[in-house]
């Protein structure tokens, strides 16, 4: 198991007011953009339940509002708690990075997120915008299904908190294969640590205890 993964797996106790933003929480920029003690305006975010949120990271969606709208793009990024979603090369804003005394800076394009009345998923039967509801297959499955064609999106595979997709992750050289991470190779025995070592060296103990009274 991955370092990262335990890791993950205590999520971070976020202070009250937090403002999320397209940074992890536990990361040095979310730090610096939500000090302890400050307080700042609540921002109203749409409830819209976990197992009610449709769109992924992976799919194909089309920009219904805004300088792009009318464009395709891949989402990379999903921000469910501000509703956020960002589509790779579109809704781009550029601006200056590593600005120094020595250094006049860095121009570069960065994406925005979009809301996601701003955006709508795309139909694969003929590539244009749809919307989608949840439904159970004959076999019990819960897929979504576009209203306009009844095509069912199936939803990417979706990476674990580590960055890691595992549908597509490839073992290295240096990584430990499922079989002998979980191949049983400790024997419980009745011998000290002692005599464990003496038989895996060979060693043959002849001594014995004198007799001892307690008395």
């Amino acid at each position: 198991m991955r370092l990262s993964v335990l890791l993950s797996a205590a999520r971070p106790r976020l202070p009250p007011g937090y403002r999320h933003g397209t940074w992890p929480p536990d990361s040095t920029t979310a730090r610096l953009r939500n000090p302890p003690g400050q307080r700042r305006r609540k921002v109203f975010v749409e409830p819209i339940a976990k197992d009610d949120w449709k769109v992924f990271k992976g799919d194909t969606v089309q920009v219904l509002a805004g300088k792009d709208a009318g464009k395709q793009g891949l989402v990379s990024q999903v921000v469910q708690a501000r509703n956020w979603v960002v589509v790779e090369g579109l809704n781009t804003h550029y601006r200056y990075v590593n600005r120094t005394a020595k250094y006049s800076s860095t121009y570069i394009a960065s994406e925005a997120p979009l809301l996601l009345s701003q955006i709508s998923l795309v139909d694969p039967e003929d590539r244009k915008p749809t919307e989608v509801e949840w439904r159970f297959t004959e076999e019990g499955e819960r897929v979504r299904v576009s209203l306009r064609s009844g095509r069912i999106l199936p939803v990417p595979p979706q990476p674990r908190k580590d960055g890691v997709v595992p549908e597509q992750w490839i073992d290295g050289p240096k990584d430990t294969s499922k079989e002998d991470a979980l191949a049983k190779t400790y024997r419980p025995s009745l011998k000290t640590f002692e005599e464990e070592i003496m038989d895996a060296m060979g060693i043959v103990e002849t001594r014995r205890a004198k007799k001892s009274y307690w008395y």
